[in-house]
Parts: C-alpha cells; structure tokens; sequence
C-alpha cells in the first residue's frame, strides 16, 4: 500500500490556509477545500464559474464523521452505503457545521463516504470534510483523466495533488436523495 503521507501533509497545509486543491477521489478528479471555510468555497465557485445557487458535494472519511455533519442521519442510508457497489452521495437533510455557502437553498447536501484510502486518510488527519467538484468549468464537459483537464482549473488551485487517480475508468458518483420521511429518489444512477 503507499505511503501518502507527505503528500496528505502538503495538502493539509494548503487546506487550513483556504487554499484549494485538485486531488483524485474515489470517482474522478475533484476541486477541494475546506468544507467549513467560506471564503475557500467561495474561490472553488469562482474558479468553477459556477452559480452558487448549485451546490456542491463533499466527502467525510466514515460513518461516525457522517453523523457530526448531519443533524439526523436517516437508518435507511447506513443500508444504502453498505450494499452499493459504486462511489454513492446522498443528499441529506438538515447538513451541520459546514460553511452556509455549501448548502443547497432546501437546507440539503450531498454528502460521500470515501472508500478511496488516500481521501479517507487526508479527511482522517484533516478532521473536516472536503469538498468534491468536478474538476472542470461550469458547463464544460468533466475529465476523464488528468490530461483533459483544463489549463484554467490546473492554473487556478494551490496545490495539486501528486497521485494518480486509482480508479482508471472513473465515473461520478451516484446520487441519492433521502426525504424526511426516508423516501429515496436516485438524482444520477
């Protein structure tokens, strides 16, 4: 298994000084920062050319930071998670301690528990999400791979991350809303 360590330390300094990264996730290359900075996810929708209207996702290490970050975790998530055999997000209701610029206007987000090891042990060290956007303009096709990204996404992060993405024919995430009343509805299969 590989050693990321110094590589987790460079980006844990870049993301206490609201910088932002490129970093391979369980899916595909993403743009993060600090899900609990503003002015960092501020940069991310600038970079992105995004509305903030369009919320964004981010990541947690496990179940237990899961809990921290969403006032009510619905039972039927936790059956979700455990069976789905691909990256899965669920949009949950009621989102805490996040910066209020990450959350959806209905007071949702999209949150994802890593499988990939070097993302659940950057998140592990930071001790606060991360949030995950595809590395790509707004409107603009995502990459694929590292070399379809843009010369503007590459230029406009601090910091990119010296790994290569694990999963070589990666796809996003699938999206799942849960309702109050734990009613599913799959947003992207």
């Amino acid at each position: 298994m590989t050693d990321h360590r110094e590589e987790i330390e460079k980006v844990i300094t870049v993301l206490k000084r609201g910088g932002l990264i490129l970093y391979p996730t369980d899916t595909v290359w993403g743009i993060g920062c600090d899900a609990t900075n503003p002015g960092a996810i501020e940069k991310v929708y600038k970079l992105k050319q995004r509305a903030e209207s369009k919320s964004m996702i981010c990541l947690v290490s496990d179940f237990k930071m899961l809990q921290q970050y969403v006032e009510e975790v619905p039972e039927v998530a936790y059956d979700i998670l455990k069976y789905a055999t691909k990256a899965t997000t669920i949009i949950y209701d009621r989102p805490l301690r996040v910066s209020e610029n990450i959350i959806a206007e209905d007071n949702t987000l999209g949150i994802r528990v890593v499988r990939d090891p070097f993302c659940g042990k950057l998140i592990r060290k930071f001790k606060r999400p991360i949030t995950s956007t595809s590395a790509n303009i707004s409107g603009k096709p995502s990459p694929k791979n590292f070399e379809e990204i843009s010369t503007a996404i590459l230029e406009g992060v601090d910091y990119v991350v010296n790994l290569p993405l694990q999963n070589k024919g990666a796809k996003p995430s699938s999206i799942i809303k849960i309702g109050g009343d734990s009613t599913v509805k799959i947003i992207r299969k």
